[in-house]
């Protein structure tokens, strides 16, 4: 393997062996020579001498580091009583030597920790029981653990503490001498600690701000370090197009929400029931489930022509939906719904951050685009609450009801005309090479998975495919080259317990998200009389809570817990929320309605983001490419869910508007219960 370091060849985990011995046992137990139990305890002997000598060359190395710091903090020392410039020079270049060994040991970590996730993932599929679960459980939870010592690397991580602050302090020697605990946001010149920080950042899982907006994308962020083919680069790189991406995804938010306080009413002036709203809202979601697969496809050869499609569908769209007061036809507006659904092309807007945005550009790229997506959530309902006014020109009707229309009709014709001056196909479309991209992002819309920003061991893992085929031989780098799948039958068939169990839970999260923003106006108006405009108060407030939610768990919560901790502290939260949202008494308050959406609303976000960045982790490869990838299906589970929480809003409709609100709280409390069950029967394979 080409990362591999030469003279560390014998402390790699023997991967080739260990898929030796994985065929042997299979082989061995058809023919009845070992029963399984057998199987068990010798391949975990195996595998825990693999370890013990990963982690004793591990501690050596660390050791031999350690030693060489101290010696140069000697010299350092010396240099208090004399200085002498070119001594500070000589020791600059001694710390930074041992950086750069730092980072081949870190790396060292890296592949081994990937290579031991992919055996036990292998182990299971061949042998069709939990032995990850099993092994995980014994060794990490042991006191005189060896494996926390790869995936938890406190040692290793002090070095890098000591090697930081002794280049910081050489950095201000002329002068103040600041130290790094004093000042922790202080900015290191020297590159080789961006570099450190890098390796450290993908081990550790360490995470910040933009890195936890960027996994709601799941927009891929390569590794910069691997050397990988980027279509993107300073030169092809065009801002404004990245904009109008941008601008278009924050339109669609708006787009959607924007209807929701007056869905009702509007259903009610055309003669059917107010809880017909739940059709409105759900038709644009049931028309995206097609059009997510064919921009998709389309996004492989084109990203202009499939934004100004989209801009057409989603002006007529919204023409239709503003002219069906004044035609009085429900029918005419459900169309109008449709065309916008079909309109969505959240799909090329993170392809298009995926392939055409420099690597060193795509993590803010990512995070402008969960941004947009966010204010466009809570400016749709907040620009609804201003549009209440009634006037009339010649035969048309401008009214609470269809001014969201024609608003969004005029927005959509403005943003067609600045895309079709401004927006500037990619190099690689103008000069028709057709390269099929390894990575299609969306959690929503495709793509690749956006694994977040700082993967720890995962992009090397994804790119390694965990579920290789049986007479793959080929080492770790090499088991990506598997192609992609073709069809969403042959994508289901590549999913793994886990990948099911976050598929559900993104699946339950966008179900009681839609249960909650969609039937907010009837609830709302049946319990407290709220009018229009404080329904679109309590919709904004809702939708400006993401942003400062990432923020405080992507700076401070992911540092303190681990992915799988968080994913389970937030399942039972958003179970606690729907839970407090029932109705018990006849007198329905608005502290126990406001305080519930908020703890269902606030921890379904958090979910979201955690959820995205585990499926991306323990998703293959395989999936993180071509039209039918792992991006495209959770998009698929996320707009059928909001589909179905909408149908069921109408369809309950009709047992009355005072059981409304429990009849749909129903089935979300049921599929989190379930969720929650899947997220423990899968934990440790989230390790």
């Amino acid at each position: 393997m080409a990362d591999q370091v030469e003279e560390w060849k014998g402390y790699y985990i023997n991967y080739k062996l260990m898929k030796k011995m994985l065929k042997q046992y299979v082989q061995q137990t058809q023919h009845g020579g070992k029963d399984r139990e057998q199987v068990l305890k010798e391949f975990s002997r195996i595998l825990d001498d693999q370890i013990e000598r990963i982690v004793l060359f591990l501690l050596q190395q660390q050791g031999h580091l350690a030693s060489r710091i101290e010696e140069l903090g000697e010299r350092r020392t010396s240099l208090l009583e004399k200085y002498d410039i070119s001594q500070v020079s000589q020791l600059r270049d001694g710390y930074r030597e041992v950086g750069f060994d730092l980072i081949k040991l870190l790396r060292f970590v890296d592949i081994n920790a990937t290579g031991i996730r992919k055996i036990l993932k292998k182990f299971d599929k061949r042998f069709g029981y939990k032995f990850t679960d099993y092994y995980v459980t014994t060794r990490a939870n042991h006191p005189y653990s060896q494996l926390q010592q790869v995936f938890k690397q406190v040692g290793i991580v002090a070095v890098v503490g000591a090697l930081s602050r002794n280049l910081e302090y050489l950095q201000h020697h002329e002068g103040s001498f600041v130290s790094i605990y004093d000042h922790p946001s202080v900015t290191l010149r020297d590159p080789v600690i961006d570099q450190v920080n890098h390796a450290v950042q993908k081990l550790t899982h360490a995470t910040n701000f933009m890195q936890f907006l960027g996994q709601h994308s799941l927009i891929v962020q390569e590794d910069a370090q691997s050397g990988s083919e980027d279509l993107a680069d300073d030169q092809s790189y065009h801002f404004m197009s990245l904009m109008l991406n941008l601008v278009n995804t924050f339109l669609y938010m708006v787009n959607t929400y924007i209807i929701v306080p007056t869905a009702d009413d509007y259903a009610v002036s055309l003669g059917a029931a107010a809880t017909v709203c739940g059709i409105i809202i759900g038709s644009m979601a049931v028309a995206q489930v097609f059009s997510s697969v064919y921009f998709s496809a389309w996004s492989n050869r084109s990203y202009f022509r499939p934004l100004v499609f989209s801009s057409i569908m989603l002006l007529l769209g919204n023409l239709l939906y503003a002219l069906a007061y004044d035609l009085n036809s429900i029918i005419v507006l459900l169309i109008g719904r449709l065309l916008c659904g079909l309109g969505s092309a959240r799909a090329v807007n993170r392809r298009y951050i995926s392939d055409c945005v420099p690597l060193k550009m795509r993590l803010q790229a990512s995070a402008g685009f969960v941004s947009a997506s966010a204010l466009g959530m809570a400016c749709g309902p907040a620009l609804a609450g201003f549009l209440q006014i009634k006037f009339k020109i010649y035969s048309l009707t401008f009214n609470q009801s269809t001014l969201p229309g024609w608003v969004m009709c005029v927005a959509w014709l403005i943003y067609l005309l600045w895309l079709w001056l401004t927006f500037k196909e990619p190099e690689h479309f103008t000069k028709t090479v057709v390269n099929e991209q390894p990575s299609e992002s969306g959690h929503q819309g495709n793509a690749n998975l956006e694994e977040g920003l700082a993967q720890p061991l995962v992009s090397t893992e994804r790119a390694q495919d965990e579920n290789s085929e049986d007479n793959d031989d080929s080492e770790l780098a090499s088991e990506n080259s598997h192609g992609p799948a073709t069809s969403i039958a042959s994508a289901y068939r590549l999913l793994t317990p886990s990948v099911k169990a976050q598929l559900l839970i993104y699946f339950m999260l966008k179900y009681a998200m839609e249960i909650l923003l969609s039937e907010s106006s009837v609830v709302t108006t049946y319990y407290f009389s709220w009018s229009t405009s404080a329904v679109a108060i309590f919709l904004a407030i809702l939708g400006l809570t993401v942003l400062p939610v990432n923020a405080i768990v992507g700076i401070y919560i992911t540092d303190l817990f681990e992915d799988r901790q968080i994913l389970l502290a937030s399942e039972v939260m958003v179970l606690i929320g729907i839970i407090m949202s029932f109705c018990f008494t006849p007198h329905y308050s608005i502290p126990q309605y406001v305080i519930s959406a908020l703890i269902t609303f606030v921890f379904a976000e958090v979910l979201e983001g955690v959820n995205l960045s585990l499926l991306s982790r323990v998703m293959s490869s395989r999936l993180s490419r071509g039209t039918y990838n792992g991006g495209l299906l959770s998009t698929e589970a996320g707009t059928l869910a909001r589909v179905v929480a909408d149908a069921t809003i109408t369809a309950a409709g009709y047992l009355g508007t005072d059981l409304l609100l429990n009849v749909t709280l129903l089935p979300p409390l049921v599929i989190c219960i379930v969720s929650i069950a899947a997220t423990l029967y899968t934990y440790n394979t989230l390790y």
